[in-house]
């Protein structure tokens, strides 16, 4: 080793063509240019969900963060060059910047992922950027993504199977299109929604039959993509009788599919198809107990928007729950039954406060009144003994629930953590098993705060498409603290008395689950939006969705 070199805190790196040069300090930082894809951040790869999750800083445009910020951490940092001031200026190097936005930071030592839109191989920014990094020495890679010329002609249902070419509609000159013009290759152009039909008029000058079939498809991979279907000649008049054009988002990205391949979208069409395709849905719950649910809402193609419409706080009087919680240590109960996922977790958080955790559950039999409150449970290390095999309430928990033997249980009590405004069904049915119980208030529900404006004035004014009520409490609380859903909002209940009780705040219900559970509740609201598109293709009607309906909604191009 040089003694020099350790004396003045030099290290030496080796550059792009082999050359050496001396860079100041140790270099720790790490510079990942990352693919987010044409939009869905479900097309992430997994090594991009594992660079964001380490990452320190993220570096991109607004849009593309919205798509990766997911996956990091709830403390990292962002930059994004579209919004900085110096980038507003024309004479500004885009390009140059953005690299000082991600150079600077790797040198000090952080992790920085350059998100871009689509493949980081395919843009020639990113390029520009990797050699900076290269030549300054600071280690990066590259983490491939879904071109979106790949990826939206495969959510548009449009294959790309066989002689396909690739074209940028903004730099290609005549002769490329003389030179494309007279084959019968799949072309794929990036263009514009205001440009398309210049573009197609130049290949049919170039020799392509006018008859050829073409998709234009905008917001691809997203819940707001369109893709409208016609040819080379009726392209231009297509997007004049559906209003898409003028626009005054200004220019408009778009992908546009020529060839016969086209024309097979009729049929492979899965994506707009959705039951619920683009609906915004109001799920009158928290982000934590609404996870699965949006989970399954997005499945069908919508877009869940959760808001809380109760608080959970701590008992007035705690004294009572430890009482409880200690009797469960020291084998005072048999059984302990959790009614909600809140009940798990007062139980929980008591347990953290008193230093225990799953294992004082030994020897407790364990029964949860569902799926998600076992879900709960088993995210605390235990497994439920008991979860009702039909109605997921507190009737199917004790259609289940075995009656009390004292020959073979040793201890005739229950534990039963609860809502200070839980009824008292399941109190009553275990007592009538034979079992005494102890009904104790583990944490009391308030209303929760106004959520904001925006939300509220979509609410009242026809802003989404549905709302799912999951108890009569939630009709209540989200009038009170949001107002009364418009009435061209689709009203869907759990249960006859939850819609018993949105009828009294004078909503008309649309749907109603078959069964009291969230998941048939979703799958009933997505079979009344197959109905709904099926009926509005059979009278050959426009399948829209019903906040488009709203006196005075105005449809747009790029919000489906």
């Amino acid at each position: 080793m040089n003694p020099a070199a350790v004396a003045d805190d030099t290290t030496t790196t080796a550059g792009p063509s082999g050359t050496t040069g001396p860079v100041a300090g140790p270099i720790t930082g790490h510079v990942t240019f990352l693919g987010a894809g044409p939009g869905d951040p479900g097309l992430l790869t997994l090594r991009a969900v594992e660079a964001l999750a380490a990452a320190d800083l993220l570096v991109g445009e607004g849009h593309v963060l919205d798509v990766v910020r997911g996956h990091a951490r709830a403390d990292v940092g962002t930059a994004e060059p579209a919004v900085d001031g110096e980038v507003l200026d024309p004479g500004v190097d885009l390009t140059a910047v953005v690299t000082k936005l991600v150079m600077g930071p790797a040198r000090s030592g952080k992790r920085v992922v350059r998100a871009v839109s689509g493949d980081p191989g395919l843009d020639p920014s990113a390029a520009a950027e990797m050699l900076a990094c290269a030549q300054a020495g600071i280690p990066f890679e590259v983490v491939p993504g879904v071109a979106t010329a790949l990826g939206v002609p495969a959510y548009a249902g449009v294959p790309l199977s066989g002689d396909v070419r690739f074209v940028d509609a903004a730099t290609a000159g005549e002769r490329c299109w003389t030179e494309i013009g007279p084959s019968d290759i799949t072309l794929v152009m990036s263009t514009t929604l205001q440009t398309v039909a210049a573009a197609c008029a130049e290949l049919i000058a170039g020799g392509r039959k006018p008859e050829t079939p073409l998709t234009v498809t905008v917001a691809g991979t997203t819940t707001r993509q369109r893709t409208w279907t016609a040819t080379l000649a009726t392209i231009a008049a297509e997007l004049k009788a559906t209003k898409a054009l003028p626009t005054p988002e200004g220019p408009i990205a778009a992908i546009a599919v020529v060839g016969e391949r086209a024309g097979q979208r009729e049929h492979l069409s899965w994506f707009e198809t959705k039951p619920l395709f683009g609906w915004r849905v109001l799920v009158p719950r928290t982000k934590e107990q609404a996870a699965s649910l949006s989970d399954q809402l997005r499945s069908y193609g919508a877009v869940p928007h959760e808001v809380p419409t109760i608080a959970v706080e701590p008992p007035r009087t705690p004294q009572q729950m430890e009482r409880a919680v200690k009797g469960l240590v020291t084998g005072r109960y048999e059984w302990i039954a959790f009614t909600s996922v809140n009940a798990v977790k007062a139980v929980r958080e008591k347990f953290e406060e008193y230093g225990l955790d799953a294992r004082a559950f030994a020897g407790i039999k364990v029964a949860a009144v569902g799926e998600q409150t076992a879900r709960a449970l088993v995210d605390f290390g235990v497994k439920p003994d008991l979860v009702p095999s039909g109605e997921q309430s507190a009737a199917g928990l004790l259609e289940d629930w075995p009656p009390y033997d004292p020959v073979f249980d040793p201890i005739d009590r229950v534990f039963l953590p609860r809502a200070d405004i839980a009824t008292e069904t399941l109190v009553a049915g275990l007592v009538e098993l034979g079992w005494e119980v102890d009904d104790v208030t583990a944490y009391r529900t308030v209303r929760a705060s106004p959520p904001p404006a925006d939300t509220r004035e979509a609410i009242k004014g026809g802003g989404f498409d549905a709302v799912l009520f999951t108890s009569s409490s939630t009709v209540r609380n989200l009038v009170g603290i949001a107002g009364k859903p418009h009435n061209v909002t689709v009203i869907a209940c759990i249960g006859p008395a939850t819609a018993k009780t949105a009828e009294e705040h004078g909503l008309r219900v649309d749907v109603m689950a078959p069964e009291p559970s969230v998941h048939a509740l979703a799958q009933a609201l997505a079979d009344f939006g197959t109905a709904r598109r099926l009926a509005a293709e059979a009278a050959g009607d426009p399948v829209t969705r019903p906040s488009e309906r709203r006196p005075g909604a105005r449809r747009r191009t790029t919000r489906v």
